[in-house]
C-alpha cells in the first residue's frame, strides 16, 4: 500500500529541475532570523529602496474603494498604454499599445514566451554564466536549453559567430539574451545587439530580450530590441527600476502574431495579473518618468 501510495505522489519528470539556489539561500537566511540570528541579505537581486510613494499612495487607494476584480487578460489598458509611452520616452521609439501584455513578473514572461514560440524539443540557446531559471523553465517545458560559453574576450556575451557556430552544430529555434545581464553586468552596444538580431532572424532563430535591468545601466544607455526588430520578445519588469520586486508585475512587447497567443495562455495559466499591482505599477510610471496623466 505504501508503495502504491508514493507511485500515485511521485513527482514528474519534467519538474526534476535544479533549484533555483538564490531562493534557497533565502529561505535558509529566514530560517536563520526566525530563530533570532542576525543576517546580512546578499543573497537576492532586489533594491533596497522602497516602491515609489505615488505607488503604494494608489494601492492604498484602490483598497480604499474595496473592491477589486480581474482586469484585462493583457492587463488594464491605460497601464498598457502607460508601457507603450514609456518606450518613446525612454527610447524614442513607437510602441502600439496592443502588442503590451502585463505579466506576473519577468518570470510570468519567460514562461508565456516559451510556451507562444517553442514546441516540446525545440532547442534554444542561452548564454552562460546566465540566469539559472532561464535554463530550468525551458527545461520544465520539454524544451532543450542549449548553454553557449562565453569568455572576457567577448564580453560575457554571445555573438553572432557564436550563435550560427550553435546553429550549425544542431539547429536552434531560439536565444535569449539580457542586456544589462545576470550575473555577469554585461551590457551590448546597440551595434551588438542590432548585429546579433540580424544574425538570428538571418537563419529562422526566434529572439527574446530580457531587459529587465534597464534603466540601472551606467557606462552608457541600454539600447532596446524594441527599436531594432518587430519580430523580438522583449521582457521587462517593475522589479528592479522601480523597486517593486514584490509586487510581482512585468511585461511583455509582443510581436503582433503572437499577441493573441499570449492572450490566450494568461488568460488559462492566470487568468489576470493581480489588479492592485498593476494599479501602483501605473502610478510608478508616471513618477519615474516625472510625467503626470
Amino acid at each position: 500500500m505504501l508503495d502504491a501510495a508514493r507511485r500515485l505522489i511521485a513527482p514528474s519528470a519534467r519538474s526534476d529541475v535544479p533549484p533555483f539556489m538564490v531562493m534557497d539561500v533565502m529561505a535558509a537566511a529566514a530560517r536563520i532570523e526566525a530563530a533570532g540570528g542576525r543576517v546580512i541579505h546578499m543573497e537576492v537581486g532586489q533594491p533596497a529602496a522602497p516602491a515609489p510613494a505615488t505607488a503604494i499612495a494608489a494601492a492604498h487607494a484602490a483598497l480604499s474603494f474595496g473592491r477589486l476584480g480581474y482586469t484585462e487578460m493583457l492587463g488594464i489598458p491605460t497601464l498598457r498604454a502607460r508601457i507603450a509611452r514609456h518606450y518613446g520616452e525612454s527610447y524614442g521609439v513607437e510602441v502600439d499599445p496592443m502588442r503590451i501584455a502585463v505579466t506576473t513578473g519577468s518570470s510570468a514572461g519567460f514562461v508565456l514566451a516559451f510556451l507562444a514560440l517553442f514546441e516540446p524539443g525545440d532547442r534554444v540557446a542561452v548564454a552562460l554564466p546566465g540566469y539559472p531559471p532561464y535554463r530550468n523553465i525551458l527545461s520544465a517545458l520539454g524544451c532543450e536549453p542549449v548553454t553557449i560559453e562565453t569568455t572576457q574576450s567577448t564580453r560575457w556575451a554571445i555573438t553572432p559567430d557564436m550563435l550560427i557556430a550553435a546553429h550549425r552544430r544542431t539547429p536552434l529555434k531560439g536565444v535569449l539574451v539580457a542586456s544589462p545581464a545576470n550575473p555577469t553586468g554585461t551590457m551590448m552596444t546597440g551595434e551588438a545587439l542590432r548585429d546579433l538580431i540580424d544574425a538570428a532572424e538571418g537563419e529562422g532563430i526566434r529572439f527574446i530580450s530580457d531587459e529587465i535591468y534597464h534603466g540601472l545601466d551606467y557606462a552608457f544607455a541600454a539600447e532596446t530590441a524594441v527599436r531594432v526588430s518587430d519580430n523580438a520578445v522583449v521582457i521587462n519588469s517593475f522589479s528592479k527600476y522601480f523597486c517593486m520586486t514584490g509586487w510581482r508585475i512585468g511585461w511583455m512587447v509582443l510581436p503582433q502574431p503572437l499577441v493573441r497567443a499570449v492572450e490566450r495562455l494568461q488568460g488559462n495559466i492566470a487568468i489576470s495579473v493581480p489588479t492592485l499591482s498593476q494599479i501602483a505599477a501605473e502610478a510608478a510610471t508616471m513618477r519615474r518618468t516625472g510625467r503626470e496623466g
